[in-house]
């Protein structure tokens, strides 16, 4: 039973974008909107969830930016599964764009059955697998390319865990206009740390892909991931790039107890995002030379909190719906940001806000409107 939820715990996440020359724009904003995108699955048309959300099954995002409320420009896509922290979530919005996250197909109310299974531990399909979700990260990619907000230039797929495996899946049957593609710590079959099903079987997936991958990949591992341990990644690298992967690998230093996190945490923020500027500038994708300048919105701090909860607050502020924020007497406070709904966004921050503890605490803001 662990290994089943553990093997959940590492649902697909992708990421795409659009790449268009930065345009100076008189006024920049994010909004966050809820779409459905059709795909075509067994049994017939099927529709991708695509909303303000954040758990560990697909979840929805799409931010635009935009000259004025009056004048629009289209402007680059990102799509992302499974878990990057919102903060990071936020860098690649200011770079310009519209950000997408799609809800995996038989998850939330995204239609059509879960199609990403590998089969037996003892006989893994990881190949197919990975095939399965690099044509959700195409469907969508094909969508949001149509909308008239949305560039037409060049895309970059981007993904963590088994979405960067499903990234990696796409760039060896690569669509015309992928320009590169992003893997942070790629693999599948994580049963526990530094095992995975059928290793032979997920080093030869990765070589299977490497013989037609020819687009820019640039693969990202801490030294300390224990999902996809130090000693099984120099193996996959290999495989990949031997079989003719065009491939940029970077090592991290270790990171917190486990580097799989790495990108899950804002803390890590600091550690990949300059890899990943790099790549994209050596590769002429930058979207635009600087972040986007977003003014903050206009709410006021909670009394009472400490310096630390100030500035959390702030982070707060700037991440996406739904999201809370919790405060007890005592100067605790707990939040919680990218949840389905607001309920189970109060919930959670009423929880981290009083987590071992018998401290009384209240929501104080939901979605960044004083709670009543």
């Amino acid at each position: 039973m662990k290994s089943k939820k553990r093997l959940g715990r590492l649902a697909a996440c992708f990421m795409l974008a659009l790449v268009l020359p930065s345009i100076a724009a008189r006024a920049e904003e994010l909004r966050f909107d809820a779409i459905r995108v059709p795909v075509s699955a067994p049994g017939g048309i099927r529709s991708l969830e695509l909303e303000p959300s954040w758990c560990d099954r697909m979840t929805g995002l799409r931010i635009r930016s935009q000259c004025s409320t009056t004048v629009r420009r289209a402007t680059p896509m990102i799509v992302r599964r499974h878990r990057l922290t919102g903060c990071g979530r936020r860098r690649l919005r200011l770079r310009g764009g519209v950000v997408v996250v799609p809800m995996r197909r038989g998850y939330g109310s995204s239609q059509g059955e879960w199609a990403e299974g590998y089969g037996s531990c003892a006989n893994p399909d990881y190949a197919a697998a990975g095939r399965q979700g690099a044509s959700d990260i195409a469907a969508v990619a094909r969508y949001m390319s149509g909308q008239s907000y949305v560039g037409k230039g060049k895309w970059i797929s981007i993904g963590h865990s088994a979405g960067a495996f499903a990234t990696l899946a796409l760039a060896a049957d690569a669509p015309n206009d992928l320009a590169a593609a992003i893997a942070f710590a790629p693999g599948r079959g994580s049963t526990s740390p530094d095992a995975v099903c059928g290793e032979k079987q997920l080093i030869a997936a990765f070589a299977q892909y490497g013989k037609t991958s020819r687009v820019p990949l640039l693969w990202v591992a801490a030294e300390n991931d224990h999902f996809f341990g130090p000693r099984l990644v120099p193996l996959l690298t290999g495989a990949f790039s031997s079989a003719g992967g065009n491939l940029t690998f970077v090592k991290t230093a270790a990171f917190g107890g486990d580097g799989h996190q790495l990108f899950t945490t804002a803390s890590g923020i600091p550690i990949w995002s300059p890899i990943v500027d790099r790549f994209l500038a050596a590769n002429n994708l930058t979207l635009r030379d600087h972040l986007m300048d977003i003014t903050p919105p206009n709410v006021a701090t909670p009394p009472g909190l400490s310096s630390q909860g100030r500035e959390t607050f702030k982070t707060y502020l700037e991440s996406g719906p739904h999201k809370a924020f919790a405060v007890a007497d005592s100067s605790r406070f707990g939040w919680a940001t990218g949840r389905r709904t607001p309920e189970e966004a109060r919930k959670a921050a009423m929880g981290y806000c009083a987590s071992g503890t018998s401290a009384k605490c209240r929501i104080v803001n939901v979605n960044n409107q004083p709670a009543h």
